[in-house]
């Protein structure tokens, strides 16, 4: 395959550009390209470049070979809320939730997370897990970077409003994915942490006309949960 990079600034079509430090040290010392070997550029508003990598000392070019407007995204807007979650978990979800096809991931704070973030500490977090969704972009095919937001209560979000369909996964609710209609809208998906939402929460949810929705007879993980309904919802009105 092809190796695919994320270029953080807006890319020209063709001519050569250099690769910032840290994009080259990825390509040359990492993977080992070498001379001449092809690889792939995108800047996330769509599309991707062809180049050749050029090596001049310590330094890395590549030489553009036009622009091809190639999109990968899903015909859904999945927005995944996700309650924060501890140890690597957010990591693994965050990843997979982009190779899944996920438009947003909103992070929150719910009243059993393990895991508390805030001030400079959450800051460092977030980017963290931007450069994974960049990473996922990278290793999927995706050329959009799905947009991770800063940790928020989950009263904060949920006080923000949206047009669309807001489903709040909880395993003693009456709803199934295949009742609903095909969303017109952005769709967010609400995750619990891995104890699970608390009653106030999921009061506050219905308050804020949230769908409460199971995922079958069984008690899926905060892990699973979000990434089991982005495949499902994939398979019966997006790309799968």
């Amino acid at each position: 395959m092809i190796s695919r990079f994320f270029f953080p600034d807006p890319l020209p079509h063709t001519g050569e550009i250099q690769l910032p430090e840290a994009l080259a040290h990825h390509a040359s010392r990492v993977l080992r390209l070498r001379e001449g070997d092809p690889l792939v550029l995108f800047d996330g508003h769509g599309g991707e470049v062809s180049g050749i990598l050029c090596l001049r000392g310590k330094s890395c070019f590549a030489e553009l070979g036009g622009h091809h407007a190639v999109e990968r995204e899903s015909p859904l807007q999945l927005v995944l809320v996700q309650a924060l979650a501890s140890g690597d978990k957010m990591d693994w979800i965050i990843q997979k939730a982009v190779e899944l096809g996920v438009a947003a991931v909103v992070p929150v704070q719910a009243e059993r997370s393990v895991l508390r973030l805030s001030g400079e500490r959450a800051a460092k977090r977030i980017e963290h897990w931007r450069q994974i969704a960049v990473s996922a972009c990278e290793q999927s095919g995706r050329n959009r970077v799905p947009t991770v937001e800063p940790v928020a209560g989950l009263r904060e979000y949920l006080a923000r409003g949206h047009a669309g369909p807001r489903l709040v996964f909880d395993p003693v609710a009456g709803h199934r994915l295949a009742s609903l209609p095909r969303p017109v809208d952005a769709m967010h998906l609400l995750v619990g942490p891995e104890g699970g939402w608390a009653e106030d929460e999921l009061a506050a949810c219905r308050t804020a006309a949230c769908i409460g929705v199971g995922l079958g007879p069984r008690v899926l993980r905060t892990e699973t949960a979000g990434l089991a309904a982005l495949a499902a919802l994939q398979t019966l009105w997006g790309d799968f």
